[in-house]
């Protein structure tokens, strides 16, 4: 029997306080994440051991069972961070404004964007590649609650899209049909119109765009080029080993290493900015601590599939990783699984730590490392995940599959 205080599991509590010290101690969030990380390790070494079988050898086992999901997501973090430096240093940031409107528009427009771009990239490309943008067409002065917006719409472009997020193609590789996890993007279409017009004023409001600045700049296309085979050799690989081989999907970092492949492959045609791998490591191994720390609760507590725990999965997910959340939800059955892609790849956006494209983002905007200060200027966010979530229920209705 798992151990508990007050009728909840000891592993709970300690990943609770390790998310309260991650809330509280944003300028030590590395030391906290890894510091909860050797507690709860020790805790289930010594009390209640793994599915993988007691002690050490089952929390080896346990690692070695997900070792995959952290080799993909610390090559990912890590490949798009060059990303994004090259999307910034192609000069195409700079002259967007020639093209965005120069009110509060203007901002709502690149929220746009980047929904779009991450519903056929990558919710933590898409992040990067805007928060890059966003660098640029502001002069570096970016609002928080912006940031927070950059964020919620990477997250909830990729929400309705098999390609988009972890927790989509995880539904995909388990025969969910596209059409249903389709269904998500209409609560994140009104979600983005009700954040995004905010942030879009709170942006404006804060630093406009920049509107003459490298007006005769010209696009580096060799720099485009290395951004567009990252993307394509990743986007390729997930597609191409999802439909042809899905049972070894989960055996080896395939989409991982084929971004790494992409960038040594372009070694020569520029420059990467290795310098920045140390900061972008760190990032990264925070990341991957908390969803270490994730991986070991006991998510058998949830409750069954109904319309109100998917609602609740949506608050669950910023504070707790969506992909063990996504695959006992998957175990479980019994979802509209339109509600669950977007409850789980949305509600992630709360936080700045809720979800790998907004741990990516603080990567570049060290200040958004604060939760406090997220959910203050970003109180849009969790606002426009209940209008969202109140528009899909009305619209099309809980039809569980």
């Amino acid at each position: 029997m798992t151990p508990s205080l007050a009728g909840i599991p000891v592993d709970f509590i300690l990943f609770a306080l390790t998310l309260l010290g991650v809330a509280l101690f944003h300028h030590y969030t590395l030391y906290v994440a890894l510091t909860g990380f050797a507690v709860i390790s020790l805790y289930k070494i010594v009390f209640t051991g793994f599915a993988a079988g007691a002690g050490v050898a089952g929390w080896l086992g346990h690692l070695g069972h997900e070792w995959v999901t952290f080799a993909n997501l610390f090559c990912l973090l890590m490949g798009f961070a060059i990303l994004a430096r090259h999307f910034e240093k192609s000069h195409v940031p700079v002259i967007l404004p020639k093209f965005l409107p120069h009110d509060w528009k203007g901002p709502f427009a690149l929220l746009v964007m980047i929904f779009f771009i991450s519903a056929i990239l990558d919710n933590i490309a898409a992040a990067l590649i805007g928060g890059a943008m966003a660098h640029q067409l502001f002069r570096a002065r970016v609002h928080i609650g912006y940031l927070a917006a950059i964020v919620a719409a990477s997250n909830a472009g990729g929400a309705g899209s098999v390609v988009g997020d972890t927790t989509t193609t995880m539904m995909w590789i388990a025969g969910i049909s596209p059409l249903a996890v389709l269904e998500a993007a209409l609560g994140a279409a009104v979600a983005l119109c009700i954040f995004g017009t905010i942030a879009a004023k709170q942006q404006h409001a804060w630093s406009p765009i920049n509107k003459h600045a490298h007006e005769h700049t010209r696009i580096d296309w060799g720099r485009i080029f290395i951004v567009m085979l990252m993307l394509g050799l990743a986007i390729g690989t997930n597609v191409t080993i999802n439909i042809t081989a899905p049972s070894i999907a989960s055996s080896f970092p395939f989409i991982g290493v084929a971004v790494w492949v992409a960038i040594l492959l372009t070694a020569k045609l520029r420059r990467h900015d290795w310098e920045i791998m140390p900061e972008t490591a760190k990032g990264s191994i925070f990341l991957l601590a908390l969803v270490g720390c994730a991986s070991m609760m006991p998510v058998s507590e949830l409750p069954p599939a109904s319309l109100m725990s998917a609602f609740a999965l949506g608050f669950v997910s910023s504070v707790f990783d969506n992909i063990p959340l996504t695959a006992l939800a998957i175990r479980q059955g019994g979802y509209d699984w339109g509600f669950l892609a977007y409850a789980v790849g949305f509600g992630g956006s709360m936080l700045w730590f809720g979800s790998s494209a907004g741990v990516a983002l603080s990567n570049m905007y060290p200040e958004a490392r604060s939760a406090v200060l997220w959910l203050r200027k970003g109180w849009h966010v969790p606002v426009a995940y209940v209008a969202g979530f109140i528009a899909m229920v009305l619209i099309i209705g809980w039809h569980p599959q």
